[in-house]
């Protein structure tokens, strides 16, 4: 799978079809102002992103090249089509790389790979400049979420309340991926079948207006996962994102359906998502944050790149049928 949009090559063609000249030896004096960078990944998959030729993204792919199989481990995550989607993948899977000038790559007497010049002789050391169609580290990107209320009938409500107080006793502890203590506290149920099958079918409904409210080209789904889980009384969800690792980086949209006892009996477990910044070809965290109200038979939906995090619960009972419940999971490329 390729990234849409003209490359150099493609461009220089184009214009010749066109009946455009070329001038001669055009690449021989001017300065570079971008580098189209063809990423080769395991599986035949390819994807061609611009950038500066000293962005720091090319060190980075060079370097993993390099270096032996087991010393450089590490998640790259690059932002394609003007920011509207992001590639993830670990360093594990990177194969090869093609450079539009092609690059010829030096090592200094320290080991570190460092670019030097073109082909054609050009030096690349221009100033530093940020990706094509990237943003730059100190613009923020703005966070946005959508959420629904009513999205089950009451009846639906009411009987997913009934089904998680019957299966308390198979609810049990979260963990998190690096196995971080002290980071999600919380109670997870894995398979519910009548439930997923229900919010899975509701999501598929709307799918057509998540894509236009997120301005997402349309995909094929692979999954919509799903996950039932409870928090109560003093529990949390530290600043992660949902796709930044090799198992996740196919979740597009993150979502969460809210459900509880009336009156709440709870406070607190709002959901934080932050807003972005780009550093190195990298999503950031931002300063910026918005908060989301998790209102009863409610569902919001999120981009999986955004950090996020579910603030602590007070829930003074301390009763099981007293929790902020989800049915929370994430839509698959």
């Amino acid at each position: 799978m390729k990234r849409k949009g003209f490359t150099p090559q493609q461009k220089r063609q184009t214009d010749l079809q066109a009946g455009q000249t070329q001038p001669a030896a055009e690449n021989q004096d001017s300065p570079i102002e971008a580098v189209a960078v063809t990423i080769l990944l395991t599986g035949g998959q390819q994807y061609c992103v611009a950038v500066a030729p000293d962005d720091t993204l090319l060190q980075d792919l060079y370097q993993t090249m390099m270096a032996e199989s087991s010393s450089i481990k590490k998640l790259f995550q690059i932002s394609l089509n003007q920011g509207q989607s992001m590639l993830a993948f670990h360093s594990s899977q990177l194969v090869g790389v093609i450079t539009e000038p092609p690059l010829l790559i030096e090592t200094n007497s320290t080991g570190q790979n460092i670019t030097g010049q073109t082909a054609t002789g050009q030096n690349l050391n221009q100033p530093s400049q940020s990706p094509v169609g990237l943003p730059t580290a100190t613009s923020t990107l703005v966070s946005e979420y959508w959420q629904l209320d009513s999205f089950l009938s009451a009846e639906e409500h009411q009987a997913l309340l009934d089904y998680v107080r019957q299966h308390e006793s198979e609810f049990e502890s979260t963990t998190t991926f690096t196995g971080v203590a002290n980071y999600r506290e919380s109670v997870v149920l894995y398979s519910f079948p009548e439930y997923m099958q229900l919010i899975s079918q509701r999501i598929q409904a709307i799918l057509p207006d998540l894509f236009r409210k997120f301005e997402i080209t349309p995909f094929e789904l692979s999954q919509i996962e799903a996950q039932l889980t409870a928090h109560n009384d003093g529990q949390f969800y530290k600043v992660h994102n949902d796709n930044g690792s090799q198992d996740t980086a196919t979740r597009e949209l993150t979502y969460v359906y809210y459900f509880y006892q009336e009156p709440k009996p709870f406070t607190g477990g709002e959901l934080l998502i932050y807003d972005s910044q780009v550093q190195n070809n990298y999503y950031v965290q931002a300063d910026s944050s918005k908060m989301v109200e998790p209102r009863n038979n409610s569902i919001v939906f999120f981009l999986s790149r955004y950090m996020h995090e579910v603030l602590p619960i007070r829930c003074p009972s301390g009763q099981f049928a007293d929790s902020r419940f989800t049915i929370n999971g994430w839509i698959r490329r």
